[in-house]
């Protein structure tokens, strides 16, 4: 038995509760131990043991006094020279790919969620045992963890080489649907669940082998023997289908994802649907994570602190750049075309312009406070934060886009710059002067002043103009009413549920608020134009005619409100097309 040992049981499917037992070799005199507040790749302080109940310590047959530190950390009384037995419950009920679930449908869990950590001993061997389920004789597991012994159905002993190692490969528990493809010579396998009868596997298995062998081929060259190359021997994808959810969560060989039933592709329906794109967006941008913040990552993130927040304003960089290079690799697998991918772009770029908090927060600031801000929306969020993720793609885009013309001749793009990034590091820790530095070196000029007026301050990026001089044409179109009118909004039940009101617009100087149900409006200043219900937002146009005065009712804390409103003029959003006679073999193509 290793050093560090854990048996996790799925003891009560009805009562989503897990057993765990961990066993110490060799405790300390006082033998600490704590779960982590937080997943690595989720900044958000979650505290996990809120969920752990009827912890108890055992030395032999004598009991080990425990004696409860703070919040999340426990010391236990020990004899020397004894292994130390602590047998305990977690309770696991959140159906995302952050936590832990059980239920007599699906089990799954991260070892942040189930595993404490042996404080003084997080380098030693770790060894998971997962016990079958007997009242399940269908259930099979999967996870990325190295297996000892282990029977048909995966169930058996896993050894990690450390705590680390262990919590960054999630277990996956159930009847699932399993499939395997190889990639540049590394073995892929596919398990999901909660598909439908109609699902097509072999279809969803041959686009991510595309997908896969267009990332290993981007950091290391085409071929198998870049697979040589790549920092994982093999890979598991972990695919949870459910009526209504959407998310992932990276590891270091394998990736958690959650996403609706109807996205999956069918067997029915041979062609490619916007669901199904997104979802090969999301399985593109967790497998690129393997490189790019699971090896190359922030020097904050060298080694994690599970007891705390862990601050960087490296996530427009990781996170931001994977979210560029996600769909960039779809197109070069082939599994999107040129407009399509331009059409994704804009989607990208209208999302940034609508949040007014581009304004307010510069995208190093927005890394930062992550673990205040993004992971914690409320309707504010629009007016006082931005997206590391969508900015930081779009810093990314700028970044290419200027490579491109200014070294076209020197064949100098971000492709060049992420794998020299990858040699400079060492595929280890980086910081943001790493960057600067092998952009320097490439290009032979500074690129502080980018760096600076992109990353660090609230300028507009030089979208338009780069765009442009790489063939795109920028056209403006009417925004929708919502957009017009600066309102996030909920529509339906015969309402308009106003979620959040847009810094500076209509709707805010006419004092909408969240929270707002919108019922109906007197069209014209004096009411003239007569009094309406509104379910939609988009009725609006029909329902005034040439006027641009109304009148809205609403309800706010069962208290009727008549607030004055003027329409402004049709707004418009930038639409990205790329012309017929656009030359192929450009950007993104390659």
């Amino acid at each position: 038995m290793s050093a560090i040992h854990y048996t996790v049981e799925a003891a009560d499917l009805h009562a989503h509760l897990f057993r765990i037992r961990l066993t110490i070799a060799e405790p300390q005199a006082t033998q600490t131990v704590s779960l982590p507040v937080w997943i690595p790749g989720s900044y958000l302080v979650r505290e996990f043991s809120k969920n752990l109940q009827n912890l108890t310590a055992k030395q032999g047959r004598r009991p080990a006094a425990i004696c409860q530190r703070d919040k999340c950390t426990w010391d236990v009384a020990c004899k020397p020279g004894q292994p130390l037995v602590l047998s305990y419950e977690v309770y696991a009920f959140d159906n995302s790919v952050r936590t832990a679930w059980l239920d007599s449908q699906r089990g799954f869990f991260n070892g942040t969620s189930v595993c404490l950590r042996v404080h003084g001993q997080e380098n030693a061997p770790h060894q998971l045992q997962l016990s079958p389920i007997k009242s399940q004789p269908n259930w099979h597991a999967a996870t990325g963890l190295q297996p000892v012994k282990t029977d048909k159905k995966g169930f058996g002993l896993y050894q990690a080489a450390n705590y680390d190692e262990l919590v960054d490969c999630p277990v996956e528990l159930g009847a699932f649907w399993s499939g395997s493809f190889v990639a540049c010579g590394i073995p892929h396998r596919f398990v999901v669940a909660g598909a439908l009868p109609s699902f097509d596997g072999e279809r969803l298995l041959a686009d991510t082998q595309k997908i896969c062998e267009a990332a290993i081929a981007f950091w290391h060259g085409p071929g198998k023997a870049a697979g040589k190359k790549a920092p994982h021997k093999n890979y598991l994808f972990m695919l949870n289908a459910v009526h209504d959810g959407y998310g992932g969560l990276e590891h270091r060989n394998s990736t958690a994802l959650i996403c609706n039933r109807a996205d999956l592709p069918r067997q029915t329906k041979p062609h490619r649907n916007e669901g199904y794109t997104t979802l090969l967006g999301l399985i593109s941008h967790e497998y690129f994570h393997t490189w790019n913040v699971k090896q190359l990552r922030p020097d904050a993130f060298a080694r994690y602190d599970y007891t705390q927040e862990n601050y960087t304003q490296l996530l427009w960089f990781f996170e931001g750049f994977t979210s560029y290079y996600d769909d960039i690799l779809l197109r070069r697998a082939g599994l999107i075309d040129d407009s399509t991918y331009i059409q994704l772009l804009g989607k990208a770029i209208a999302q940034v312009q609508q949040t007014p908090g581009r304004h307010v927060q510069s995208v190093a600031q927005a890394s930062f406070d992550a673990w205040v801000k993004y992971y914690r929306q409320d309707e504010n969020t629009p007016n006082a934060t931005v997206s590391y993720y969508t900015k930081g793609s779009l810093v990314a885009l700028c970044l290419d886009l200027t490579l491109r013309s200014e070294f076209k001749t020197e064949g100098i793009t971000l492709d060049t710059v992420m794998r020299g990034l990858w040699k400079r590091c060492q595929a280890g820790p980086m910081r943001e002067q790493d960057l600067l530095d092998e952009l320097q070196a490439l290009t032979g000029r500074s690129w502080q002043k980018e760096m600076q007026t992109w990353v660090h301050s609230t300028q507009e990026l030089p979208l338009r103009e780069l765009l442009s001089a790489h063939g795109i044409q920028v056209e403006a179109e009417t925004s929708a009413m919502a957009q017009r009118l600066g309102l996030r909004v909920n529509e339906g039940s015969g309402s308009v549920q106003v979620k959040a009101v847009l810094r500076g617009s209509a709707a805010e100087a006419a004092g909408l608020a969240a929270g707002d149900e919108w019922l109906g409006l007197d069209v014209g200043a004096k009411g003239q134009g007569g009094s309406w219900r509104l379910g939609k937002l988009d009725e609006l146009p029909a329902l005034m005619g040439h006027e641009r005065q109304l009148t809205a009712w609403v309800s706010r804390d069962k208290r009727l409100l008549r607030l004055r409103l003027t329409v402004p003029a049709q707004a418009s959003q930038w639409r990205l097309s790329v012309p017929a006679d656009r030359a192929t073999g450009q950007w993104p193509s390659t």
